[in-house]
């Protein structure tokens, strides 16, 4: 991470604040988050898009993050949202995000979320099943609005990634499968439906890629759907490839640029349009966890050594599962260092544990740290994507706190939750 330094005390700092200040200020375990790395990135993307396409829409996907901060920040970089719920939207529309930049998507709407999009006048929707279109088509009618629809298809592209997160094959809960004739279908009834108007497709093929060909087979494949619908008679203006763009969590991870990547995909849509004659659409991208997981960490306070003899060292943190499932879910591997010891050498291979009453609350195994004791402060990096987002209540642990750090300041974005906050819906 390009936003972290060693200052003279040896303490890790982000965006040149010290985590061990924050530690004592805000308490752990609490979230960093560093708003010149997300501005950054946001920029960069938005750059790429306009250099290769002319033009297009980057639209920040907020499930990676969400907060009223972060819809205010992409507001100013003039970014779109890529939502996933009514949660989602509100949150966006409470800070007066542009209700048009905003796509909603999901595989099951409720119906009161499809009203609620319809209701403050935002710009797509992504449908991936045929009920759903239909239920949109009967309540835009109901309303008297329009419904301005995506398609969300699977485009049968392999991703080289871990099996959890890949989302373009035919067997996902995700889309229309084009290669079994199921998009063609949706698409033909998408366009005759009352109270719609089918303006684009969209595909996601999955998540943490680190390989730009299976992008490219995905805009291949998509912009020859495009053809086939204009032979259909069926107009598609609208193109997003979704996201999934990899970032580096490890020394393994070798991510591929974000320039690089919109110049080979760029080239590989206007090869494939060119040969079918066919205008370059309008294109939307879905960068979400390479927006946000750069620029975080989570801190956490070491409460315990365990050392089984030749088996494993447990470092117990006051935090775990609940602030951050991903290993639980994925196995996800995290770079981890001790704040208050960054410029020692990291002399151990450790487990980190949580504090949760469940075996599995790890935040990662065989992981090298510093000699770790009672006190010091652990800090696991690249945690600002997926990490927030997931938390749970599990055991009635109170969610952490957000800190944003700016100008070698920090300011609170997200407060920590109370015992009272926990059980506020109960009755």
């Amino acid at each position: 991470m390009d936003n972290l330094s060693v200052n003279s005390k040896g303490h890790l700092c982000i965006g040149g604040v010290d985590t061990v200040d924050i530690a004592a200020e805000y308490g752990t375990p609490v979230y960093v988050m560093d708003e010149d790395t997300v501005r950054r990135a946001c920029r960069e993307f938005k750059a790429s898009i306009e250099e290769n396409y002319g033009g297009g829409m980057v639209c920040y996907a907020t499930k990676a993050f969400c907060c009223k901060e972060m819809c205010r920040i992409m507001k100013d970089e003039g970014i779109g949202l890529d939502t996933v719920s009514g949660g989602e939207i509100y949150t966006a529309l409470s800070v007066g995000f542009p209700a048009e930049r905003i796509v909603f998507t999901s595989n099951n709407k409720k119906d009161e979320e499809i009203v609620y999009a319809l209701e403050n006048g935002v710009g797509r929707i992504t449908c991936d099943n045929i009920e759903e279109l239909r239920r949109i088509s009967s309540i835009a009618v109901g309303m008297g609005k329009t419904a301005r629809v995506v398609l969300r298809l699977k485009p049968g592209v392999e991703a080289h990634t871990f099996e959890a997160v890949m989302t373009g094959q035919i067997d996902s809960k995700f889309g229309f499968a084009i290669e079994t004739g199921e998009a063609l279908t949706a698409a033909k009834e998408c366009s005759a439906l009352p109270g719609i108007e089918l303006s684009g497709v969209h595909c996601h093929i999955g998540s943490q890629i680190h390989d730009i060909a299976p992008f490219e087979k995905a805009a291949e494949v998509m912009i020859d759907f495009i053809g086939r619908l204009r032979d259909e008679g069926i107009t598609i203006k609208d193109l997003s490839l979704g996201g999934g763009f990899g970032i580096k969590y490890t020394e393994k991870d070798i991510p591929v640029p974000y320039g690089d990547y919109m110049k080979r995909v760029s080239a590989r849509v206007k090869e494939c349009c060119r040969a079918k004659d066919l205008e370059v659409p309008f294109m939307m991208i879905e960068p979400g966890r390479s927006v946000a997981a750069p620029a975080g960490l989570t801190l956490y306070t070491v409460g315990s050594r365990k050392t089984i003899p030749d088996i494993r060292t447990y470092i117990g943190i006051d935090g775990g599962m609940p602030d951050n499932p991903r290993y639980a879910l994925y196995k996800s591997e995290y770079t981890v260092t001790v704040a208050n010891k960054a410029n020692e050498p990291k002399d151990e291979i450790i487990t980190l544990a949580g504090r949760t009453c469940e075996s599995g609350d790890l935040i990662g195994e065989n992981m090298p740290l510093q000699h770790a004791e009672e006190k010091d402060i652990v800090a696991v990096l690249s945690t600002g994507a997926y990490c927030y987002s997931m938390a749970s209540h599990y055991n009635r642990v109170p969610n952490a706190p957000v800190v944003m750090v700016k100008d070698k300041k920090t300011r609170l974005i997200v407060r920590r939750e109370t015992y009272e906050d926990v059980a506020r819906n109960d009755i």
